[in-house]
C-alpha cells in the first residue's frame, strides 16, 4: 500500500511538473499568449491577413488585370486601389446614375447615384494608411468616414462599412495591423466625383 501511494506521489509530482513546464512564461511571471486569441491564428498579423483576403477587401481594393477567364487580382498592386493615372471610362454618367451602378474595368472604380467613388489606396505608403493611426482606422470603420477624423466626408459605396463596423476591436486591430505590413505603393487615389448634372 506505502508503494502505490509513493507510485502515485511520483506520477502526480511529475505531472504537474511537466504543465508547469510547458506553459511559457515571460520575465514577469504572466503567461505569454497562446495564439487562441487571434482567432486562432499564430500572431494578429495573420488573423488579421485572414481576414481581409476571406472578407473580400481585395475585391475593390486591388485593381484587376484581364485575363482570358476574365478579371483577376494584380498581385503587384496589392491593395493599392483605384490607380491614380487611369481615368473612368468614357460612359453616360447621367443614364448609369439612373439605371444603378457601373464598376470600371479595374473593378476600382464606380459610378451611380452619388457620383464616382474611388477605391482608396490601404498600403502603408504614406499615400495609404501609412500614417494612419489604429484609433483613426476603427473610428473610421465605425462611423463611415474618411481619414478617421470626425467631420470628415463620408465613405462612398460599394464600400460596405455598415457591415464591416460590426467587426469586434480585436478583429478591427487585426486588420489594421496586417494592413500596416502590406508593400507600401504610392497611388494617390482621385478624390471622388459628384454626381453629374444636365
Amino acid at each position: 500500500m506505502k508503494r502505490i501511494s509513493i507510485t502515485a506521489g511520483m506520477f502526480i509530482t511529475a505531472v504537474l511538473l511537466f504543465t508547469q513546464c510547458t506553459d511559457e512564461k515571460k520575465d514577469d511571471n504572466t503567461m505569454v499568449p497562446t495564439g487562441s486569441e487571434f482567432g486562432g491564428y499564430g500572431s494578429q498579423v495573420n488573423w488579421g491577413e485572414h481576414i481581409v483576403l476571406s472578407g473580400g477587401c481585395g475585391d475593390c481594393h486591388t485593381p484587376k488585370k484581364m485575363t482570358a477567364q476574365g478579371p483577376v487580382d494584380d498581385s503587384s498592386l496589392l491593395l493599392s486601389g483605384h490607380p491614380a493615372q487611369m481615368p473612368i471610362p468614357p460612359v453616360d454618367r447621367l443614364d448609369l446614375q439612373a439605371k444603378g451602378v457601373f464598376a470600371s474595368q479595374t473593378l476600382t472604380a464606380w459610378v451611380g447615384p452619388w457620383g464616382v467613388s474611388f477605391s482608396a489606396n490601404l498600403t502603408s505608403d504614406s499615400t495609404g494608411i501609412g500614417p494612419w493611426k489604429e484609433d483613426q482606422f476603427i473610428y473610421a470603420v465605425r462611423h463611415g468616414v474618411t481619414k478617421g477624423i470626425a467631420g470628415s466626408r463620408p465613405m462612398l459605396p460599394p464600400m460596405p462599412w455598415h457591415s464591416i463596423k460590426n467587426f469586434s476591436d480585436d478583429e478591427l486591430k487585426a486588420i489594421f495591423a496586417y494592413l500596416k505590413t502590406v508593400k507600401p505603393i504610392k497611388n494617390a487615389v482621385p478624390a471622388p466625383m459628384p454626381p453629374a448634372s444636365k
